[in-house]
């Protein structure tokens, strides 16, 4: 059967409810979010990252490399004729192939790389992330050779596991079978953010849950995906409802799912993802349902988090209350000299400001908040010496507080982010001036001078409406400035701050970016004085709900 709905290569790792609001045409003049600005300026590098692999691939294999143009110029009609008469032509190596579009199977997509076997041709897709790690076992191939045939056992690397590459993989491979152009061993090649070899991997080996290969794994989805689509296409009953999970903070259409979860007062406002699905099927299907529900109960069905702790967010939900005490007693370690520290960094171009705001007991420096920046473009040089000064500064507060006799702790907000930078900018500039070696980050950041606010917060409260700092420190009392302060708009506003699109720089949304930088280490300041004081024994306990 043909079907006119023709799916990519992504609807098999996108959310099930969003592939129906995407071909529901009663939704077509819905407003959805606007694209989330981190989202695309990975796009961006990812873009970037391909075309560094295929102009060195290209210089490697020589007369043997064909590319497919694209562009606004380049209508997908046409780029499909190019890469089937390419194929035709038995070129040795296509890039930026447009596959034809396989309408009895609904598909739709284009691959990076094309490789010529005896056979047929086999995919290689080019990502800006990791896909081997130090180890053993990895089948790969050195770029030179970019061939199934030339791959062996790779005594430095083994494999990490990617499901969304090897799914992107199985989906070229229905595509080259549609045409005829599939080679006779159904394997795949990803050359990831080192682009120094191909990892192959074997689409019919049996790595998936339940013994099955990548193709089983994604005829399965993609039938469930072609199905939702078609149906909703042609005005049928929606094969998918809305649900909470993670991907819905940055998903253009959770604007439209948020209305109707609300109003129905959906458990997964309280608990997402496999846990809402786990609750529902138990009959817990309303956030009402799930605070009445008895903690104790053996008969409930296990959740990822402990029951009790599902019960006390919905009974908050319920209350609009945003924090509740899951503790009798809220304790934070302090010290005698303090320091808030906040990172803004874009993308994963770089770390181009550190903010920190110095309080406690005197140590012949300024209090309150300084900056370390830089406003050249990233990637830059010039991030080495913002870093250097800001690592520099701190540690000469830690050494003046111990001179002193005095303790000295610095706090942030989700270290994941901090530390990553941290260990990250050490071992980019190892060997210019001030930078620390990634050994004496380690063992800072493992020590008890460095300590995460926001475990402290999960540790000592539910929140029913998330755990972000934005969130969070309003309960204390705090406010920003700006009524417009969000991770996502900070990006926005570096993009004109460094005049990334042709544009002048802008002064003052630098000005803004230092501000909002500021205003976060002040509410990471103005939380943990809260969660110390007696003021957060106003907060309720979730026992006494």
């Amino acid at each position: 059967m043909t079907t006119s709905v023709l799916l990519d290569a992504g609807v098999v790792t996108r959310c099930r409810r969003r592939v129906h609001l995407e071909h529901d045409p009663t939704m077509q003049d819905t407003v959805t979010a606007p694209p989330d600005p981190t989202a695309e300026q990975r796009k961006a590098d990812a873009a970037a990252h391909r075309r560094s692999i295929a102009d060195e691939i290209a210089g490697l294999v020589g007369p043997g490399w064909t590319e497919i143009p694209r562009g606004a110029d380049h209508r997908a009609t046409e780029r499909e004729q190019l890469t089937l008469g390419a194929m035709a032509a038995g070129a040795p190596y296509i890039w930026a192939a447009q596959l034809p579009r396989d309408h009895p199977g609904g598909r739709r997509g284009a691959i990076d790389l094309l490789v010529a076997t005896p056979g047929g041709y086999v995919p290689v897709l080019v990502v800006r992330h990791k896909v081997s790690d130090p180890g053993t076992g990895a089948q790969t191939s050195p770029l030179a050779s970019p061939l199934p045939s030339a791959r062996a056992t790779d005594e430095r690397r083994r494999v990490r596991p990617q499901p969304r590459d090897q799914l992107r993989l199985a989906h070229a491979y229905r595509l080259l079978q549609a045409c005829g152009r599939a080679g006779e061993e159904a394997v795949g090649g990803v050359i990831g953010l080192d682009g120094d070899v191909v990892v192959w991997h074997d689409l019919l080996a049996p790595t998936w849950p339940g013994g099955r290969g990548a193709l089983d794994e994604y005829d399965a989805r993609f039938a469930d995906r072609l199905a939702i689509a078609t149906t909703a296409a042609s005005g049928g009953d929606a094969l998918a409802q809305p649900s909470r999970i993670v991907e819905c903070r940055t998903c253009p259409w959770w604007p439209v799912c948020q209305v109707e979860l609300q109003g129905a007062r959906d458990v997964s406002l309280v608990v997402r993802g496999e846990e809402a699905a786990t609750l529902r099927a138990a009959g817990v299907r309303t956030v009402d349902d799930l605070a009445h529900l008895d903690p104790n109960d053996e008969s409930l069905p296990p959740t990822g988090m402990p029951l009790t702790d599902a019960v006390g967010l919905a009974k908050a939900w319920l209350a609009d209350l945003t924090v509740v005490r899951r503790v009798p007693e809220i304790v934070v370690p302090r010290a005698d000299v303090e320091v808030d520290v906040d990172m803004e960094s874009f993308g994963d171009s770089g770390a181009y400001l550190w903010g920190a705001w110095l309080s406690g007991a005197d140590v012949g420096e300024r209090q309150g908040y300084r900056a370390f920046a830089t406003w050249e473009p990233l990637p830059t040089d010039d991030e080495a010496r913002s870093f250097a000064e800001f690592w520099q500064w701190l540690m000469l507060i830690r050494l003046r507080a111990r001179a002193r006799g005095l303790s000295f702790r610095a706090y942030c907000y989700n270290e994941l982010a901090e530390n990553r930078w941290l260990l990250a900018s050490a071992k980019r500039f190892a060997g210019k001036p001030g930078i620390p070696s990634t050994e004496s980050v380690q063992v800072f950041i493992t020590s008890d001078s460095w300590f995460d606010l926001f475990g402290s917060v999960r540790d000592h409260f539910l929140c029913s409406r998330g755990k972000g700092l934005k969130t969070i420190a309003p309960a204390a009392g705090f406010t920003w400035r700006d009524p417009e302060a969000s991770g996502e708009n900070s990006m926005r506003w570096y993009r004109d701050a460094v005049g990334m699109d042709g544009a002048a720089p802008d002064a003052g949304q630098r000005q803004r970016l230092l501000e909002y930088n500021e205003d976060d280490v002040h509410a990471t300041l103005t939380l943990r004085r809260w969660m110390t004081s007696e003021e957060v024994g106003s907060i309720p306990y979730v026992g006494d709900l």
